[in-house]
């Protein structure tokens, strides 16, 4: 069931409805938009009787919601979700892309802050970065845990970009959710319902990557999974799915992202990396994404793909990923949309004159 507010209603009246649905035993989900605040009733086994809300003041209407998911829906919320950062001009969901990149996994302090300087100057706002992995061999590389996510703190404190780090279960979690301002649910987790549940009670926003088979429907619920607890900043990613197709890691199904956009306002970005497996698929495919209407792109980028510790055949050497930021410019205007120029990034000056002083100075040393 969704009550619709008139576009008048005070705060008062969203609240007084809100508490009457609490006192009713369900769960109120106030979703402001731009003309008129919706509340999502979820909790409920059967119909809600309409009679106790319908008159109440300001109630516009009520609305059964026939799908599954109901604060995914557009019925819920017709407008995009739009995902805002203090401090910086990037969101997920508005006419900017949001470009995260970085490496697989946080090997060494030396690796990130080589990795990260390098994807700053392309034009990235998040950088991403594997603190804990979850990996199909108990013997890989199971991630550096918290050293990970305080060498990551330093990234966002250097270089402004905003942090994007998986957790892979309730434990990681907790540190995850304090060192990052992105939390990402892998496709391995997608129906991982109690790991879920802990990142909808979570107050930043949730990145959840498609599973390796997972329907457009069970994408949704993962999602409303996490918007049932309270967190209604989600970001869905493509990232692929597992086919009989064997020239490529994974099959990327962009034809899921107007699909998800026809049925649900949350943002959906593409992860061509881990939907190829390839580096030399990664940046036609990223163009496609930006083509097809993506609100942004993950990307793994390594300095030493050759020596990384995970994923390097699918890692970008940095200068194609510079590449691929002056092809995306270029396809951006096209589908309505932009991406910021490097010199709109907070600390790109302050680099630029760091970076003019080693170059004055180097001669002499």
């Amino acid at each position: 069931m969704l009550v619709v507010m008139k576009a008048q209603a005070t705060e008062e009246q969203i609240s007084a409805v809100c508490k009457k649905i609490e006192e009713l035993g369900y769960r109120a989900h106030s979703m402001p938009g731009a003309q008129r605040t919706a509340i999502g009733i979820t909790g409920n086994r059967g119909e809600v009787e309409p009679g106790t809300l319908d008159e109440m003041p300001g109630v516009q209407e009520l609305i059964r919601v026939s799908k599954p998911y109901k604060l995914v829906s557009r019925d819920v919320k017709a407008e995009n979700t739009v995902i805002s950062f203090a401090g910086t001009d990037a969101t997920f969901g508005g006419p900017g892309l949001a470009v995260i990149a970085g490496p697989c996994a946080i090997e060494s302090r030396d690796q990130t802050m080589a990795v990260a300087e390098q994807v700053f100057r392309a034009g990235a706002q998040f950088f991403r970065g594997g603190a804990y992995k979850p990996r199909t061999s108990p013997y890989s590389f199971q991630g550096l845990g918290e050293q990970g996510l305080q060498i990551m703190a330093e990234v966002r404190d250097k270089f402004g970009m905003k942090i994007v780090t998986e957790a892979i279960d309730n434990e990681s979690m907790d540190l995850v959710e304090k060192y990052a301002d992105v939390i990402q649910i892998g496709a391995r987790n997608m129906q991982n319902f109690s790991l879920l549940k802990r990142a909808g009670r979570a107050r930043k926003p949730v990145l959840l990557k498609r599973g390796m088979s997972a329907t457009l429907e069970e994408f949704l619920m993962a999602a409303e999974y996490v918007m049932s607890e309270g967190n209604y900043k989600v970001i869905l990613c493509e990232r692929g799915v597992r086919t009989f197709a064997d020239h490529t890691r994974n099959t990327l199904d962009l034809s899921i992202v107007p699909a998800v956009q026809r049925l649900s306002h949350l943002p959906i970005v593409v992860d061509p990396s881990h939907g190829t497996g390839k580096r030399n698929k990664v940046t036609p495919l990223s163009r496609a994404a930006i083509a097809v209407g993506a609100d942004g792109l993950i990307v793994e980028v390594h300095h030493e793909p050759d020596r990384a510790m995970s994923d390097g055949n699918q890692s970008l050497y940095p200068e194609q990923f510079d590449e691929l930021m002056k092809q995306v410019r270029q396809i951006a205007p096209v589908v309505g949309r932009m991406v910021p120029a490097i010199g709109n990034h907070p600390r790109a000056e302050a680099l630029s004159a760091q970076s003019s002083v080693r170059s004055a100075i180097s001669p002499l040393a």
